[in-house]
């Protein structure tokens, strides 16, 4: 009884628009525990238009994929609330790359709900069947990606891994920089895109089905051949939002 009451008690909450107008996501980014320095990057992500799309509710379990150092795990830890739970996994590569920016956000339990994890993207012992969703963001290009400091990824036992991790019926949701279709994937080492068609083919071998695309991350002033770093676009290039779902059982 006291576990379907929580499960309706979460379902409502999803569903529910608080007193000041704003869902439970909203709420979770204007949060004014957050970092300024998050807070500023919420113009050009708009996590909350984002995370509403990937269907983020109250009292979910959730795998931050290549989750860099934090941001979108500390949205979720509110997010998701005191009945949900967010892994907040990187690989060696992206650990070594932000430092102390995991163990800075994580200090003193400020995040009770989130758990720190580190394990190279070939050797992922995630539990089947664990995880209501996933999010993968600006990294699923780097399953293509190699140099002397980022072992080579096998692309697709890692999404097999990471689709036994997701419950039937779960979604993992992707958002990424996109390149000019047609691309191979060598353009994730040159210019750290990825050509939208890629995804989809990598997603649908690993089992997942496609949902949908979202818009809310498009720039057509993009012109999709320079790095993602150019000055002149960094922090606003056109990017790929889609949804997808392991299918239920």
């Amino acid at each position: 009884m006291k576990k379907l009451l929580l499960t309706l008690t979460a379902i409502l909450l999803s569903a529910q628009i608080f007193a000041d107008g704003h869902t439970a996501i909203e709420r979770a980014v204007a949060n004014n525990a957050r970092p300024e320095a998050d807070s500023a990057r919420d113009t050009a992500r708009k996590p909350a238009d984002v995370l509403e799309f990937f269907g983020i509710e109250p009292g979910m379990k959730v795998l931050d994929i290549f989750a860099g150092g934090g941001y979108y795990s500390e949205i979720l830890s509110y997010a998701v609330g005191t009945e949900g739970s967010v892994t907040l996994y990187n690989n060696g590569g992206w650990d070594g790359f932000v430092g102390a920016g995991v163990e800075e956000r994580l200090e003193s339990n400020r995040l009770p709900n989130v758990e720190s994890m580190v394990a190279e993207a070939n050797a992922t012992n995630f539990d089947a069947n664990s995880f209501d969703a996933a999010v993968f963001v600006l990294g699923f290009h780097d399953l293509y990606y190699a140099e002397e400091s980022w072992p080579a990824i096998d692309a697709d036992n890692f999404l097999a891994a990471i689709y036994a991790s997701i419950k039937p019926g779960g979604v993992l949701g992707i958002v990424d920089h996109g390149a000019t279709a047609g691309n191979s994937v060598e353009v994730a080492n040159t210019l750290h895109r990825i050509d939208p068609g890629v995804i989809r083919f990598a997603m649908a071998k690993a089992g997942f089905e496609f949902v949908e695309e979202s818009n809310i991350l498009r720039n057509g002033g993009d012109p999709l051949i320079v790095p993602m770093s150019d000055p002149a676009i960094r922090g606003n290039t056109d990017r790929v939002v889609h949804l997808y779902r392991k299918p239920s059982m």
